[in-house]
């Protein structure tokens, strides 16, 4: 056991104490009282060896993720998975894939060496295998276990009903404040919660349903007599002989590189580092409370033949639009999934779309080929409004067909995979990636994707700079090296080029984006700096001509481990530049102290920006199944105290204040959703019951 040694942690307060005097020496008494509170504040906390899967991720990922649609559902999937660990040691590839940090090579490492040495006997001989790096490590060890190796046989329903676990959780969200549409415009209460019931065998066997309601929106009244604004429910049997999936209900896809279809979480530039540009089909379970991205209906694979998977998919569901002045046509797919007004009520489930199609998918040694096709129909016309140049070429009409294949090779040292795709649209794209583990220490990706500017297709989410997939070409370029257990230091850079206009953009434009990270983890300390640096062309003011606006991004981290106390220093620093230069940046200070039962967190942070393009981001521990990262823009404090209470092995609450504080303002935000004063509070509440 590590010694707990508070002195040895100095060094990150004094840094931020250095700081405060460096940088704010004429600046406001109490601007300068508030840093070196934050500076008082890390003195002798220390931290526990074990962190919160969200904070390896948060280090592990980038800005770009966070301002990313699908990160909401790369987050639920992860947390499913936290709460449902999957034996190492008995799982299959296909298992393996489900993990989305995971890259082929190192599912194929983790697979070898499990055949090669036998069973592990704990998750520490993860630190074997070379090509994982340390996130990479601390992840798995959240989200999977070393157990033993039991005949493989599938459960009766009597040993499905009779040992199968159940979880309940509910929560709710209480501001101290009132919004503007909560006085006048909003149609429900400003209190936000939602329930889930869950029912799980093992990788066999899940059932749910949930309930969500946003503030705002009105319970069981107004138009709204089902009570929770938003339901999901899914049944899912897995690895049924021949049957290798079969789910029910509500869920999400992912086919190859996402060209035709991908409405389960997107291929970041970071993500695509560490994964080596995996690619992989996977139908999933929509548990999570995102009402605007999902599928209704059924979707099952089964295996007819060795390493012949076919799938087949079938969707009906209401959705939110805009329609045009005639009543009759969709001008814009609405996928916020809120309703608290008249308007947004008004666009409730108003349109419906159907969808069908499959997959067939063939596997032999390490390569693999598939084909996808989908056909989508609404029950009106499509038809965006085409007066911007940029919407020239949107999807317009009833009814839309799209078809790719994929391909790809993966071995311990050498992974290819790629995507080309076409359609109504009489278009292509293409997306083909190649990954070499040139050494145990060093390894290289490079990504090539070309998307016509005449392309679409509804469901598309995969690895670009723009939106989605269309009107881009591009070439990316990345390496990881790992001269030891302890080092690790990634970078990538990334050109694109855009022919037909863009949003902000009049003319054919380019972009350019790099990164570079490094992490050294000597015994007991950790320490992490990740630089960013964008640029990309927009009108400038005048739009007489196109401008390079340019950002530039900045994390450095450390911790300390000790046993039973958490302490994380980190500084952000960002500095936009278009028109002129908008800088900030975020001290923050977290800790936290378990004893038994009983974990208690607190976040304390400053930050000061010019402006919201110069806005940073901070993680802090939250309740389950939320996502905890947070933008700041402006100058102010955030401050959060969390206790979390494990009664037994049945009971968990949850509990997190947290504040922020204005020194620039004297109201937050704007319209129905603006708060007159300068700050905000808000409590959130959780139970979860397993049985």
């Amino acid at each position: 056991m590590a010694k707990e040694k508070g002195t040895n942690f100095t060094i990150i307060p004094i840094f931020i104490y250095t700081f405060a005097l460096r940088e704010h020496t004429r600046a406001p008494m109490r601007k300068r009282i508030l840093l070196i509170a934050l500076a008082l504040f890390a003195l002798g906390c220390m931290a526990q060896g074990t962190k919160n899967w969200e904070e390896y991720l948060n280090e592990l990922s980038d800005m770009e993720d966070m301002d990313n649609v699908s990160w909401e559902q790369y987050h639920d999937i992860l947390a499913e998975y936290a709460e449902q660990p999957m034996n190492i040691n008995t799982a299959t590839r296909e298992d393996l894939e489900r993990l989305p940090f995971l890259g082929n090579q190192q599912i194929e490492d983790i697979q070898a060496y499990i055949y090669q040495y036998g069973k592990m006997e704990s998750l520490g001989e993860l630190a074997m295998i070379r090509s994982l790096n340390w996130y990479q490590r601390k992840l798995l060890e959240c989200f999977t276990y070393a157990g033993g190796v039991p005949q493989r046989s599938y459960p009766t329903l009597k040993n499905i009903l009779r040992h199968g676990k159940h979880e309940v959780v509910a929560a709710a969200k209480i501001p101290f404040y009132n919004r503007k549409g909560d006085i006048e415009g909003y149609r429900g209460y400003k209190y936000k919660h939602w329930w889930r019931y869950k029912f799980h065998y093992g990788d066999y066997a899940q059932a749910g349903l949930l309930g969500s309601q946003d503030a705002g929106e009105p319970f069981f009244s107004n138009a709204n007599n089902l009570g929770y604004d938003f339901y999901s429910f899914y049944f899912q049997v897995r690895k049924l002989g021949a049957l290798k999936n079969l789910t029910l209900g509500r869920y999400r896809l992912r086919f190859g590189m996402g060209l035709v279809i991908n409405n389960d979480f997107g291929l970041g530039k970071t993500n695509t580092l560490t994964t080596l540009g995996r690619n992989g089909n996977a139908i999933r379970v929509h548990s999570s409370r995102s009402s605007g991205n999902f599928l209704q209906g059924g979707a099952a694979t089964v295996t007819p033949l060795k390493g012949l998977d076919l799938t087949a998919f079938f969707s009906y569901r209401k959705i939110d639009a805009t329609l045009n002045s005639d009543g009759q046509s969709i001008a814009t797919i609405l996928t916020d999934g809120y309703h608290r007004t008249d308007t947004e009520l008004a666009k409730k489930a108003n349109s419906s779309q159907t969808l069908a199609g499959a997959n067939l998918n063939y596997t032999l040694g390490g390569f693999h080929v598939g084909v996808t096709g989908l056909y989508t129909k609404f029950d009106k016309p499509l038809l965006p409004k085409k007066t911007s140049l940029y919407r020239r070429y949107y999807p317009e009409g009833n009814g839309f067909w799209n078809v790719s294949a994929d391909y790809g090779y993966a071995s311990h040292r050498l992974s290819f995979s790629g995507e080309t795709a076409t359609g109504d649209c009489k278009a292509l794209a293409t997306i083909n990636t190649l990954s070499y583990l040139l050494t145990e220490e060093l390894s290289l990706v490079a990504l090539q994707r070309f998307f016509s500017y005449k392309y679409y297709s509804l469901f598309s989410n995969t690895f670009s700079e723009g939106s989605d997939a269309q009107d881009e070409s591009g070439i990316y370029l990345g390496a990881s090296w790992t001269p030891s257990s302890k080092f690790n230091l990634m970078g990538y850079a990334d050109i694109a080029y855009f022919p037909w206009p863009k949003y902000m953009a009049s003319a054919s434009s380019h972009a350019f984006d790099s990164m570079v990270s490094a992490t050294y983890h000597p015994g007991d300390f950790s320490f992490f700096f990740r630089y960013r640096y964008k640029m990309k062309e927009r009108d400038n003011a005048d739009k007489t001509a196109l401008e390079y606006r340019k950002e530039h991004r900045a994390r450095l981290f450390a911790t300390y481990a000790g046993t039973r106390f958490t302490a994380k220093t980190q500084y952000d620093a960002s500095l936009s530049q278009f028109d002129g230069n908008s800088f900030g940046w975020m001290a923050t200070q977290q800790m936290g102290y378990t004893y038994r039962w009983l974990r208690v967190d607190g976040t304390f942070g400053y930050f000061h920006t010019a402006d919201y393009a110069s806005r940073v981001y901070t993680y802090e521990a939250g309740t389950l199944y939320t996502l905890n990262f947070t933008s700041f823009y402006g100058e102010g404090i955030r401050y959060a105290a969390r206790l979390r209470a494990e009664l037994g092995e049945h009971w968990l609450i949850i509990a997190k204040l947290g504040i922020t504080d204005y020194f620039d303002r004297d109201h937050i935000s704007s319209g129905y959703q603006q708060i007159n004063q300068s700050s905000q509070t808000d409590l959130d509440i959780q139970v979860r019951w397993k049985f």
